[in-house]
């Protein structure tokens, strides 16, 4: 669904209200991410414990999704996000000064249904304003700020470590809240949001939509959970692996590195082919290309073997940028939409926190079972994106594509 003027839209209009805000936003969370644990160590928990806290803030994103529907209902798309920054800042102040493990974790959720309103109110936003014809670059660059954000992260953070000491990356979330506020301010938005801006307020509850949607999320929506279940193994599978076999930390980091700089190098081009091809020449080839290399990682015992893998890895993750949201807004209903990509968003975090559970418990018996696992539900989700994504939106294939556009 979006609102007509494709001959108006240009990916530049979303720029200031939506892809620089996302990259500041991000680049708050990226800073935190690798110093949560620490400070929870720091705060005198055990590795076990320390890893929990970290586990709350997917948690908590997990949990506010679908409730941030009623608030991005109720004062729209533009000011949810601002509402969801500032809570997100009001974390961090608390992560900052806080003294106490569990003021930690619960600033943590905070920051963590914070940003599962931030997501929700772009996503919707991004939905009701594009054209068609233009959906899947946009939702695919909207994939990218995220990436680029988190990518650039640590390095500001650990320059403010540098600086300061450990908790100076939460300084770091902290100013990231706030610049994006005042983007959000200032930010001229595209023509066609005013229209969006007067759309009436959904009446539908959560639970109708789940009851006329119900078919769909029990398949094309499972599809999504193994998704995001292969994506969130990824960024564990590369360091467990490299440590099994020996490699030391520095290189461990620059085979990630590397894999993350060809995961970012691809959601533009991918984004356009979904346009012009339909969805599936890029979401079966992506998530063939992520789970078959996780299948292979196993195979490796040596620094090259795993970087030429890990490549792999990141060319289908990043080919797979904005995939998931741009099957969500192919489907999601005139009615409702908002509630609907809550519960959207739902199938797809619940995989994001399923798919490292799956690694961790399998791990027990064996490291290469975990990640072999791992990446059989990446095929598996190939399979059933090809076998759903027809079924569903009007844009799967090349000549649904025609047929629609024409």
């Amino acid at each position: 669904m979006s609102v007509d003027g494709g001959s108006r839209f240009t990916l530049r209009s979303l720029a200031p209200s939506v892809f620089l805000p996302t990259i500041v936003y991000e680049v708050g969370n990226g800073a935190v991410a690798p110093v949560l644990a620490l400070t929870a160590l720091e705060l005198g928990a055990s590795p076990a414990v320390a890893g929990v806290v970290v586990a709350v803030l997917g948690l908590g994103q997990l949990v506010g999704t679908v409730p941030s529907a009623a608030l991005i209902n109720r004062v729209g798309d533009r000011k949810a996000m601002m509402v969801s920054a500032v809570a997100a800042g009001v974390g961090m102040v608390a992560s900052y000064l806080a003294g106490h493990l569990l003021v930690l974790a619960a600033a943590t959720a905070l920051v963590g249904a914070s940003n599962a309103a931030f997501y929700l109110a772009r996503q919707s936003f991004v939905t009701l304003v594009v054209p068609v014809s233009s959906r899947a670059a946009t939702m695919s660059t909207l994939g990218g700020t995220h990436r680029i954000g988190l990518f650039l992260g640590p390095f500001v953070g650990a320059a403010a470590i540098q600086v300061a000491d450990l908790r100076a990356a939460f300084l770091v979330g902290i100013a990231a809240t706030v610049m994006t506020v005042g983007l959000l301010v200032v930010a001229r938005e595209p023509p066609q949001a005013e229209a969006i801006a007067r759309r009436p307020r959904e009446t539908a509850s959560v639970g109708t939509v789940l009851r006329e949607h119900g078919r769909l999320l029990s398949t094309l929506g499972v599809a999504v959970f193994a998704i995001g279940a292969t994506r969130a193994a990824r960024p564990t599978v590369v360091p467990l692996w490299s440590d099994h076999i020996g490699l030391d930390p520095q290189t461990t980091s620059v085979i990630f590195g590397v894999s993350a700089a060809i995961d970012m190098a691809l959601f533009y081009p991918a984004g356009r082919i979904m346009d012009r091809f339909g969805r599936l020449w890029i979401a079966v080839p992506s998530m063939v290309l992520l789970g078959g290399s996780m299948v292979l990682v196993p195979l490796t015992s040596g620094p090259v073997a795993l970087a030429a893998v890990a490549l792999i890895m990141g060319a289908g993750n990043g080919l797979g940028s904005g995939i998931v949201m741009t099957l969500g807004a192919d489907v999601a209903p005139r009615e409702g939409t908002v509630r609907f990509l809550s519960l959207w968003r739902l199938m797809n975090e619940s995989g994001h926190g399923a798919g490292p559970l799956l690694v961790a418990a399998v791990a027990t018996w064996s490291l290469a079972a975990a990640i072999v696992g791992a990446g059989l539900v990446g095929l598996l989700a190939a399979a059933a994106v090809a076998r759903w994504a027809p079924r569903w939106s009007p844009y799967a294939t090349a000549a649904m594509v025609r047929a629609h556009l024409r």
